[in-house]
């Protein structure tokens, strides 16, 4: 322990210095806290650390100030048997709020057991599901989001992007590795929505780059091959990966025939419609017979609950933002993109979109938004006056110049990176209910990874009756934890 508190302080001295050298701004001083928790009834006592870790180029000159909270275990007299897990959300402009508060920290917001927040301002309780009890956990906050921001005189636009963020948030990686000693931990990185992009961009960064191979990935609502969500004028396949996600939510509303009673069994009904039936039929295009249409219309209606006349209309190819408006018009109420279980209202019921998502707005923005800047402040001393950015726009415009005129795929990346390192090992996390990143979406994608037979056996999945941040459902929170501590174990074998 003296051995990890003295290299906190030589850490904290070394920035500071190096910082108030290059640049004229100041930051505040780490806050370091000494807390417990307990899980299953064992006590854990742990070091919260919250601060700054700073980029620089070779010449010394600070390029970013990267904002991070850090849990590790008190009493590890081996750290090279203690994991640690490097742990980030998505966006792009997203803070790492939503994996920290939700699910993996050892604190978390009070929900109720569907996921409905409670009335402000809130309450944070102690997280019986934590990861912590299993490995030490760095949450990260790229450039723009929480408080992590460009040093000064440093063009923002050198972090906002698909190459940028990788290598940024690698040479993070790398730092802190490096200040607090963990080159010889077993690593895992922990990525949710664009942080699975980002998780698996840095499986090749960090092996090709510091020859830093990982252990394990674990991808929480997954995206790896942007083609897949893509609702574009000539790109069926989207339409296809997104129709079982449509029948989930129609079902869970009530609104697909009662003789469906089974989610599972229904599921794997319209999955077989669409990797053979829709599939060859959206081929087709306007070579489509009118049997066909009539056809096609009436199984996609049983399948969504939309009209067979409002199939027809889309040409046979529900894009998503009409399909959370058309459900339940009817109804005067429109469903949540994050999570379909939730509902809203807009205006008047005429429009083609919905004005929010109620999943988001409603749900976890409040809740997540007002217990962080809580908890930073007073549950791990922060003294910052800095906005804490949770979903900005500050990272915009986002630049995908590495793919210009072609889609994302970072599935490939991954690929090489297992190929190259055997022992590398992924599990993803999908909810039925998540539009943002439909679960036979990825799916898809990891059918067409062509990774090697042997290899096959090293990515795994489970599925959660909730949506996009699944763990916000009670049920489905215990049910991740359960897979992370089956998962975690079969990495370090």
């Amino acid at each position: 322990m003296k051995k990890y508190l003295s290299v906190l302080l030589i850490s904290i001295f070394l920035n500071q210095i190096i910082f108030s050298q290059k640049d004229s701004s100041k930051i505040p001083d780490w806050s370091i806290t000494k807390q417990s928790i307990k899980v299953n009834g064992k006590t854990l006592n742990y070091t919260a650390t919250a601060g700054y870790m700073l980029l620089k180029d070779e010449s010394g000159k600070s390029k970013a100030k990267i904002n991070f909270i850090s849990y590790v275990m008190d009493g590890v007299s081996d750290q090279s048997n203690r994991p640690v897990t490097f742990t980030y959300n998505g966006g792009p402009g997203s803070a790492s709020v939503w994996l920290h508060m939700g699910v993996v920290g050892p604190k978390r917001v009070l929900m109720s057991d569907k996921g409905d927040p409670l009335s402000p301002p809130y309450t944070i309780v102690d997280n019986d599901y934590t990861w912590l009890d299993l490995t030490d956990l760095v949450f990260i906050d790229p450039v723009e989001t929480g408080y992590s921001r460009p040093a000064d005189g440093v063009d923002k636009k050198e972090f906002l992007g698909f190459n940028e963020d990788i290598s940024s948030v690698g040479e993070f990686i790398r730092l802190y590795t490096t200040q607090f000693q963990r080159w010889d931990s077993p690593k895992f990185l922990a990525g949710e929505s664009y942080g699975t992009t980002r998780s698996a961009g840095l499986s090749g960064f960090l092996q090709d780059k510091y020859g830093m191979y990982i252990n394990g990935i674990m991808l929480i609502s997954s995206i790896l091959n942007f083609q897949t969500a893509r609702f574009e004028k000539g790109n069926d396949l989207p339409h296809i990966l997104f129709l079982p996600t449509y029948s989930a939510i129609a079902w869970y509303h009530k609104k697909l025939d009662p003789t469906f009673t089974n989610l599972n069994s229904l599921l794997k009904e319209v999955e077989d419609f669409a990797m053979n039936e829709y599939s060859t039929l959206l081929m087709k295009g306007d070579k489509l017979t009118d049997a066909e249409k009539n056809n096609l219309a009436k199984k996609l209606s049983r399948y969504t609950g939309l009209s067979e006349a409002y199939c027809h209309s889309t040409l046979y190819r529900i894009d998503i933002s009409r399909f959370v408006k058309e459900l339940r018009r009817t109804d005067g109420l429109t469903v949540g993109r994050l999570d379909g279980r939730f509902t809203g209202k807009d205006y008047d019921d005429a429009g083609e979109r919905n004005e929010f998502d109620p999943s988001l707005n409603y749900a976890i923005s409040g809740p997540f938004s007002t217990t962080i800047n809580y908890y930073l402040r007073e549950h791990l001393g922060v003294k910052n006056d800095l906005t804490y950015e949770i979903l900005t726009s500050r990272v915009q415009p986002w630049s995908y110049a590495n793919v210009q005129n072609q889609y994302l795929n970072v599935a490939e990346t991954m690929r090489q990176a297992m190929h190259k390192n055997p022992f590398l090992k992924v599990h993803i996390y999908n909810g039925y209910y998540d539009l943002a990143t439909p679960y036979f979406a990825t799916d898809y994608t990891i059918n067409h990874m062509m990774i090697d037979k042997d290899l096959r056996k090293n990515i795994t999945q489970s599925f959660y009756e909730s949506g996009h941040m699944m763990y916000i459902h009670l049920a489905s929170m215990k049910k991740m934890k359960d897979e992370t501590v089956k998962f975690i174990q079969s990495a370090l074998k």
